[in-house]
């Protein structure tokens, strides 16, 4: 039945195209099929979600944010004023992911050591705080967290102050130094290869947790050089079901 629904529908299409005088009269109950056929078809494509075919996109997301592709499967944007500050939020954490990735990365690949090891210090009483095999002036843990909070409290009031929701996300000016931000056709680009490269470097750093969980004490590097010198044995299968 379902079958010769869309046969039919397309056979209506079909001749819509090819012969309109058919369809000249307007009380003619074949036009109104075809006219309803065609117009449902068009609202369900232009609302359809670009993360997944056949999704249908949630009417609060309208495409006009960068990386707005239609995915809310939790449905957490119906709030007009929620869904602004999910998108600020969002670009934030993807902006730190970005920078914590090659923190991490980079340090091990040059040989001093991982990033779970990097933090051990604090855990010792009266632990120096280095960084890539420095110490850190004033490296004890109570003034670093003293000069953390005092640090981010006066950044995020000073953008708290900001009422304009563009310019909290993107306030350019020092923030832009190379002045990717003049040409607005090539800044809304920028804007969706900002938030895809952020999402990804959030999903890297997830990845680097799972991998610290199931082998404490090694670095994503190390993991890596495990799992290419014996990827039979060395993957996530041994982590679920461990071999004796």
């Amino acid at each position: 039945m379902a079958a010769n629904t869309v046969m039919s529908c397309g056979v209506a299409v079909a001749a819509a195209a090819v012969c309109p005088s058919v369809l000249s009269s307007s009380k003619s109950k074949f036009a109104a099929s075809v006219s309803f056929a065609t117009n449902a078809t068009t609202s369900r494509f232009t609302m359809a979600a670009n993360w997944m075919p056949g999704e249908p996109r949630p009417p609060y997301l309208d495409g006009s944010a960068p990386g707005d592709f239609g995915f809310d499967p939790l449905r957490l944007g119906e709030v007009p004023e929620n869904l602004e500050r999910y998108k600020e939020s969002e670009l934030i954490h993807c902006r730190w992911a970005m920078l914590a990735v090659p923190g991490i990365l980079v340090p091990e690949a040059l040989g001093l050591g991982n990033w779970v090891k990097a933090q051990e210090w604090a855990a010792v009483p009266g632990g120096q705080a280095t960084y890539l095999g420095n110490p850190v002036p004033w490296g004890t843990l109570p003034t670093i967290l003293v000069i953390e909070f005092l640090s981010i409290a006066f950044v995020e009031h000073q953008r708290s102050m900001e009422k304009d929701p563009e310019k909290k996300k993107y306030p350019g000016g020092a923030f832009d130094p190379l002045g990717y931000s003049k040409d607005p056709k090539k800044f809304e680009e920028y804007k969706v290869k900002e938030i895809k490269n952020g999402r990804l470097a959030l999903l890297a750093f997830v990845g680097f947790c799972v991998q610290q969980s199931a082998y404490p004490g090694t670095g994503p590097l190390e993991n890596l050089a495990t799992h290419l010198a014996d990827p039979w044995h060395n993957n996530i299968g041994d982590v679920i079901i461990p071999f004796s």
